[in-house]
């Protein structure tokens, strides 16, 4: 009997997905769980495990397509006999509303709650209705929508399958020009002439979603950077003790969990850098818990992991955490509560840190700090020239919602902290 399979709800607010990798093809036996697809969404990428034993008869979206959620992905010849009924492939499944944690969990298409193989389960009802006037978009997409006071129903989608775009949101916003006015003239999209020594890769994927990101950042968020020299002397010394006890825990102690508690004491005295704006109720949202998110090259481009309450975290904890990230990046097993939800972010590129950047805020928090090098440089101290461990830190800073006092205040008071390991380990909680 063949059984189709259909785009689940892989995470709350998610109603589509891009195909990264199929890692099955038609005619393919698959067992029970085993991984068939990539899959891309705001959130994250994450493989969907088959719900059924049997033969790949058709799949139905390629690499790079957009499958909305409750479209059918692939139909499988299901070697249960009766287990796959008639009614399975009647009608797709509705995207839940549940936890939104349930990110490898197989939604088969039943009229019945599937167990699922993440957390929760999923509940499978008859959305035909629903679905004739569903609204297919992005969480970011529809967010726009809501900042700019548009009805998403009402506006032209020019994306694939029908989907509304956030230039559609754009275009449908834009005000009447008046008619004295002059009509401004729209940028051309550039194109590249071909010389036949070129290669063309698609832009799609993570490396899609990042240009989006970035764009949005840098074209709503006001951006000044703000750079400090920081005397790591003291802090790489007791790094070096205590690297020995760090290895007994099976810790790889860096520098960047004392980084992490410097910019967390930092954050509870200057709580406009630990916040948000709401655009639609124009509220300043000031967070009381401390997710830091670490931006770093992954396999598949940069990627922003998230060290949950880093303020109840210790030195060595937090380096045990950012290790476990690290290697699920790595691995492709990052969760959505793995890459999403942090407050503030630290941008590092580790020994490759060079001597100064101007990192982009990732929107819709209000700073980010760039980590660069550390090195021995000349410095002057008590009228002599010496040898010290410097660094220097920036920080880019949201102009909307703080002013460069408190950038510039917030960076000398994670530099007293690091130039003096000893107070910081005193500001601790």
């Amino acid at each position: 009997m063949a059984f189709d399979f259909y785009m689940p709800d892989i995470g709350e607010g998610v109603v589509e997905g891009e195909i990264v990798s199929w890692l099955v093809q038609e005619g393919d036996k698959v067992k029970l769980d085993q991984p068939l697809v990539q899959v891309m969404t705001d959130k994250a990428t994450v493989e969907l495990p088959s719900p059924r034993a049997g033969t790949v008869r058709k799949i139905y979206f390629k690499d790079g397509d957009i499958c909305p959620v409750g479209k059918v992905l692939v139909q499988i010849e299901d070697e249960g006999g009766a287990a796959a009924s008639a009614s399975a492939s009647a009608s797709p499944p509705a995207p839940s509303h549940g936890n939104g944690h349930g990110h490898h969990a197989p939604v088969a298409a039943a009229p019945a709650p599937v167990a699922a193989s993440g957390t929760g389960a999923i509940q499978v009802v008859d959305t035909t209705a629903a679905a004739k006037t569903r609204v297919l978009a992005t969480p970011a997409t529809r967010r726009l929508a809501r900042e700019l006071g548009v009805e998403i129903g009402r506006v032209p989608a020019t994306g694939k399958h029908g989907r509304v775009t956030t230039e559609d949101v754009k275009r449908f916003q834009a005000p009447p020009v008046a008619a004295h006015a002059p009509v401004p003239q729209a940028h051309a999209p550039v194109s590249i002439p071909s010389t036949g020594r070129e290669e063309r890769v698609p832009l799609r994927g993570m490396r899609k979603r990042i240009s989006d990101s970035m764009s949005r950042s840098v074209h709503t968020a006001a951006h000044f950077t703000y750079v400090e020299e920081i005397d790591m002397t003291e802090l790489v010394a007791v790094r070096d003790r205590a690297r020995s006890r760090a290895a007994e825990r099976g810790v790889k102690l860096t520098y960047l969990p004392f980084i992490v508690k410097a910019i967390v004491s930092g954050l509870k005295k200057w709580p406009q850098l630990n916040a948000s704006l709401d655009e639609q109720t124009q509220e300043i949202v000031r967070k009381k818990y401390y997710h830091v998110g670490i931006a770093a090259q992954g396999p598949q481009g940069l990627v922003v992991t998230v060290v949950r309450d880093a303020d109840a975290r210790s030195i060595f904890d937090i380096a045990r955490e950012i290790d476990r990230l690290a290697e699920a990046v790595r691995a492709n097993t990052a969760t959505r509560d793995d890459l999403t939800g942090s407050t503030f972010t630290i941008s590092s590129l580790g020994k490759l840190g060079g001597v100064m950047a101007t990192p982009i805020i990732n929107f819709p928090e209000v700073a980010i700090v760039g980590v660069h090098k550390i090195e021995e440089r000349p410095a002057v101290r008590d009228h002599q020239i010496v040898i010290r461990h410097l660094m220097n830190l920036s920080i880019s800073v949201d102009h909307r919602l703080a002013d460069g006092w408190d950038g510039a205040m917030f960076l000398q008071d994670v530099k007293a902290l690091l130039e003096d390991p000893t107070t910081m380990f005193m500001e601790m909680v």
